[in-house]
């Protein structure tokens, strides 16, 4: 039999966020355009929490907030493993300097998005209501827990976060979340269809996009080493491998002992 290479099949999320940071390497957001699609991306995510309020019927979330125990370790490894492993690689500080560490400091402060949760569960087969509700739930505590772990953990790195930012992030994600909860009866079908994934895989690609800009913008590939930029994407792989390990391995025992009991 000939020998046939494997046909790999390339995630539309990843492919749109390569997409994002190509273009935004090429054409960057710069003056007042920068600022429309600032207010485009907030739009878009509060279109996308407003959907995913509609989608959630209170059976489904019933039926999820139930497995207490998931979302427990969820938010455990969310709000407590990771900012811990965070604090952990602070010698890297000494060795990539204070932005950059604080940077990676930061990524272990926020929880994973909706969509890649539920996608994610949905190729394990695993309980996509019960994601819907745990991913829901982390990014609603997120909107008060994550401001507060960086101030926290972050002040030192002589960052200040203004009370308005409670006040800005709950209009933007908690309002458009209790309206589609309120308006379900009349939008639950709309919410339901593919259209909710296209919008959420475009809020994160516009999301990366703005980001990159502004760091184009202000030369910021001019501050960062070569060896850098490898070391991080090296850590990132390694940090991911690890916490698979980690959360799996937990996972495991954790249903091993609920059957002993």
């Amino acid at each position: 039999m000939p020998f046939r290479l494997p046909q790999l099949k390339l995630d539309p999320l990843i492919a749109l966020i390569l997409t994002a940071v190509v273009i935004a390497i090429f054409f960057p957001a710069r003056g007042d355009f920068a600022e429309g699609f600032s207010v485009a991306t907030k739009i878009a995510i509060a279109f996308l929490f407003f959907l995913y309020g509609a989608r959630l019927s209170p059976q489904e979330a019933v039926a999820g907030f139930k497995h207490w125990k998931l979302h427990a370790t969820i938010l455990s490894f969310t709000y407590l493993v990771f900012p811990l492993a965070g604090l952990a690689l602070f010698p890297l500080k000494y060795l990539l300097g204070n932005e950059l560490y604080l940077g990676l400091l930061y990524l272990m402060l926020v929880p994973s998005t909706v969509q890649s949760s539920v996608a994610f569960t949905s190729i394990a087969r695993g309980n996509v209501p019960g994601a819907i509700v745990s991913a829901s739930a982390s990014n609603l505590l997120g909107i008060v827990i994550t401001p507060l772990l960086v101030m926290l953990l972050m002040g030192s790195g002589g960052i200040k976060i203004s009370g308005n930012v409670f006040l800005d992030i709950a209009i933007q994600l908690l309002l458009p979340f209790v309206l589609g909860q309120l308006t379900r009866r009349f939008t639950a079908s709309f919410a339901k269809n593919h259209l909710v994934k296209q919008i959420d895989r475009l809020s994160i690609a516009m999301v990366v996009y703005a980001a990159f800009s502004e760091g184009m913008v202000d030369g910021i590939w001019t501050r960062v080493s070569w060896w850098q930029i490898i070391f991080l994407v090296a850590l990132a792989v390694a940090l991911v491998e690890a916490m698979l390990w980690f959360t799996g391995f937990a996972g495991k025992s954790w249903a091993s002992l609920t059957k002993t009991a």
